[in-house]
């Protein structure tokens, strides 16, 4: 009878610790899954990130080279901040930060190299100051981000002419950016407005 007893034990202890085995096999085999899912999402975020990267900053340059209208100065007059701020309200600081610093920058250097360094941190900071300022829900928001930035932007290229041509040249460029930001704005939060509604969350994210 006892041994009897005992070998119940025996077995029912057999059958603890092959219970245990399998549950401790499955915890690492969901852990490996939900690793490895990890893994391919953050590829995908990675590689959504960089493409837009690269996309924005391309627009960016386009519109900037667009429409350039030279000033006695030896700057111009371009558009480009309405790709600034669509990519900035759109997707937020990182992506207006790359893309306007980057696109803009490029543009500068086909004809106006003086700017392009200079030009990399400006429009650099007004896309990511517009994208952090943003909530990406409403448009007073997004007028508010455009005027901080631009702000920014202006007070930015005001400081970097007057080091190349004056205190007065300087103040002659302020209505041309002022300008610039007015037409970045009115055109560039509409457009952003139709694509937070229109793009998918994990692109706009």
């Amino acid at each position: 009878m006892n041994r009897k007893r005992e070998k119940n034990k025996h077995n029912n202890s057999q059958k603890e610790v092959k219970a245990e085995y399998d549950y401790t096999k499955y915890v690492f085999y969901t852990s490996c899954l939900s690793l490895e899912g990890m893994q391919i999402n953050s590829m995908k975020v990675t590689l959504i990130q960089i493409s837009l990267w690269a996309v924005m900053a391309a627009l960016v340059c386009v519109a900037t080279l667009l429409i350039r209208i030279p000033n006695p100065m030896g700057g111009y007059f371009n558009v480009g901040d309405v790709m600034v701020f669509v990519s900035a309200l759109t997707f937020g600081p990182v992506v207006g930060g790359v893309a306007g610093g980057i696109g803009s920058s490029l543009a500068d250097i086909i004809g106006f190299p003086v700017f392009a360094i200079p030009t990399l941190f400006i429009k650099g900071a007004e896309g990511f100051l517009a994208g952090f300022i943003t909530n990406k829900k409403s448009v007073f928001r997004d007028i508010f981000a455009v005027i901080v930035a631009g702000v920014e932007m202006i007070v930015g290229y005001f400081i970097v002419e007057i080091y190349l041509w004056g205190p007065e040249a300087a103040l002659l460029e302020i209505p041309g950016n002022i300008g610039q930001i007015a037409i970045g704005g009115l055109i560039g939060i509409p457009i952003a407005v139709v694509l937070r509604k229109r793009l998918p969350q994990i692109i706009r994210s």
